[in-house]
């Protein structure tokens, strides 16, 4: 039996890798930059963001591979959205980044337990799924957008 304080822990089940952490903030980054058809380079992206500039680079080819963002060369060249920040998911940004997970295949010698155990395991899966599918880029941006309104910053 669970004891009221396990009751009152916070589990972590699906943890925020820095890969992702990391994409989110540059893919914030681009679609709030003010003339999103202007591309943004990396060094700007780490001005604004705490994100190493080497894994960054890593991040964005990911993101550029799985066509969430589009790279041009140059002197004039940066990364920008290939789509508009309200048709890109979280779950397309989690899924570029740590790949579709294949849902694992209950064994061939299944008990009742087990069954009961990974139906659970499923229902898991497919709510975590749901609620990245949910939000998109444009969700994160308008959240930042009222909490700085909420909290200004006052400069003397």
């Amino acid at each position: 039996m669970l004891n009221s304080d396990s009751n009152r822990r916070s589990c972590i089940l699906l943890e925020l890798s820095s890969k992702v952490e990391y994409a989110l903030l540059a893919l914030m980054e681009l679609a709030s930059h003010p003339t999103k058809k202007a591309p943004l380079t990396i060094s700007e992206i780490v001005t604004k963001q705490p994100i190493p500039e080497r894994y960054l680079e890593q991040v964005l080819t990911s993101l550029r591979r799985s066509g969430l963002v589009q790279s041009h060369r140059g002197s004039r060249g940066g990364y920008v959205l290939t789509r508009e920040p309200w048709q890109i998911t979280l779950l397309e940004v989690v899924v570029a980044l740590e790949g579709d997970r294949k849902e694992k295949q209950p064994p061939e010698s299944i008990t009742l337990e087990r069954d009961v155990v990974y139906k659970i395991w499923q229902q898991v899966n497919t709510a975590s799924e749901a609620v990245l599918r949910s939000y998109t880029l444009q969700d994160l941006c308008q959240q930042r957008d009222e909490r700085q309104q909420k909290n200004p910053m006052y400069y003397i």
